[in-house]
């Protein structure tokens, strides 16, 4: 991906400057575009300084200049809190769009398109995956959902990101997240299952993995998740509970439109049980460990 200057810098706004938000915004900046942020943690943004960004005091300030703001925030509460009762939607400009490229529930992400459509202002919600690695490599898969109009003015920021597609309406890229969310759980578990049938059996766990490599069951989460499964490396990258947030939320989701979701309902509870068991923190790829400790092999 070029980080050359664009030819007509955009003014961008970035609230939320944690694990996803610092390597997202250093890439706009990089690529020559005029960057606000704010986080919680005015420290956090402050590390977008060398980079040439400026920090704002506040999420109405941060957007007060901004065509496009993009949140990074924790869930849907914690977007709700921002944008509307911590002030950034008495700071937008008439016109300017809102990417929402946290993960919340498509419910959500229609409530506050409808509200910030109320007051001039447009939306998109388009989260992402590709974790930190994506996010710095400027490689992410971006789904957005919103008016195609809008999808198309935001091509210049998706640009220094990844690569983006447009699902459909609002709510749209929510639903495709969730999708997204819900093989990368239901995979995960699969994985960590079906070496952990392996080793019990007397197989090496780490050349089962390197046999199938290639076969109809290879995956990303087979080479990745499978190879920290085999060295056991459960360092957090995406934690247990984010994964179990996201599983939840798809099955709020599915609730809400009358879908059956078994194998989600299964694996939601699998995730719960290892986060009880003291594994929340880990890396999602942790799940093998509850599992493991299933069969008496921790």
């Amino acid at each position: 991906m070029s980080e050359s200057t664009p030819s007509t810098p955009l003014s961008i706004a970035v609230l939320g400057i944690g694990m996803m938000g610092l390597p997202m915004a250093r890439r706009l900046c990089e690529a020559g575009h005029r960057v606000s942020a704010w986080n919680r943690s005015r420290a956090k943004a402050e590390r977008l300084l060398p980079f040439g960004a400026t920090v704002a005091d506040t999420p109405a300030q941060a957007v007060a200049a901004a065509d496009f703001v993009i949140c990074l925030l924790e869930n849907g509460d914690a977007v709700e809190s921002v944008l509307f009762a911590q002030g950034a939607s008495s700071g937008l400009r008439p016109g300017s769009l809102v990417i929402d490229m946290s993960s919340i529930q498509p419910r959500q992400a229609r409530d506050h398109a409808a509200r910030l459509a109320a007051l001039g202002v447009h939306h998109l919600d388009a989260p992402v995956s590709g974790g930190t690695v994506g996010a710095e490599a400027g490689t992410l898969a971006i789904m957005a959902g919103g008016k195609a109009s809008d999808f198309g003015r935001a091509q210049p920021v998706f640009a220094a990101l990844g690569r983006a597609t447009h699902v459909g309406p609002h709510g749209s890229g929510q639903l495709a997240k969730l999708a997204n969310q819900m093989i990368v759980g239901i995979t995960i578990g699969a994985v960590a299952e079906a070496l952990l049938l392996c080793e019990k059996g007397g197989a090496d766990m780490a050349k089962v993995r390197q046999a199938i490599t290639g076969g109809f069951a290879d995956s990303r989460i087979l080479q990745v998740h499978g190879q920290r499964m085999v060295e056991r490396d459960f360092a957090k990258r995406a934690a247990i509970t984010v994964q179990l947030k996201d599983m939840r939320n798809a099955l709020s989701t599915a609730s809400e439109i009358g879908f059956d979701a078994p194998v989600t309902t299964l694996f939601e509870a699998l995730f719960a049980q290892a986060a009880e068991h003291g594994l929340a923190d880990l890396d999602h790829s942790a799940l093998f460990m509850e599992l493991a400790s299933r069969n008496g092999m921790r």
